[in-house]
C-alpha cells in the first residue's frame, strides 16, 4: 500500500518562503507523475502544479508560476514544493498526489494522495 506524507507546512508572513516535502512509502512511485493540490474550506480543490516521473518536465497553475517550484528526488522517493513570495491567498491545506501522467494529474486523475499540510500566510 502506498502512503504519501506531507511535511513542512506552517505559518509564514507574506513575502516569505516555505518548502514542503512529500515522502512516499510502501511502494515506489518513480514511474508516476506527482503533484500538489491545495484546498480551502468552501472552495474547490485547486491544482498547484506537477512533475513528470523523471523530474524533467513540470506544469504549474497560473496563480503560482514564477513563485513555486516543484522537484522530486526519486532516489529518496520524495517530492518537494518550494514556495517563494508567498501571499495570503496561498493559505490552504497542501496535498500531494501521484498519478499515471502529468497531463492528466491536473484534471484529477489521481492514484494516491496524502492527508495534507496546512500553510498559513499572514498579511
Amino acid at each position: 500500500q502506498v502512503q504519501l506524507v506531507e511535511s513542512g507546512g506552517g505559518l509564514v508572513q507574506a513575502g516569505g518562503s516555505l518548502r514542503l516535502s512529500c515522502a512516499v512509502s510502501g511502494r515506489s512511485v518513480t514511474a508516476s507523475a506527482m503533484g500538489w493540490f491545495r484546498q480551502v474550506p468552501g472552495k474547490e480543490r485547486e491544482f498547484v502544479g506537477g512533475v513528470n516521473s523523471r523530474g524533467t518536465n513540470t506544469d504549474y497553475a497560473d496563480s503560482v508560476k514564477g513563485r513555486f517550484t516543484i522537484s522530486r528526488d526519486n532516489a529518496k522517493n520524495t517530492m518537494y514544493l518550494q514556495m517563494n513570495s508567498l501571499k495570503p491567498e496561498d493559505t490552504a491545506v497542501y496535498i500531494c498526489a501521484a498519478g499515471s501522467a502529468l497531463a492528466t494529474l491536473g484534471r484529477g486523475y489521481l492514484s494516491y494522495w496524502g492527508q495534507g499540510t496546512q500553510v498559513t500566510v499572514s498579511s
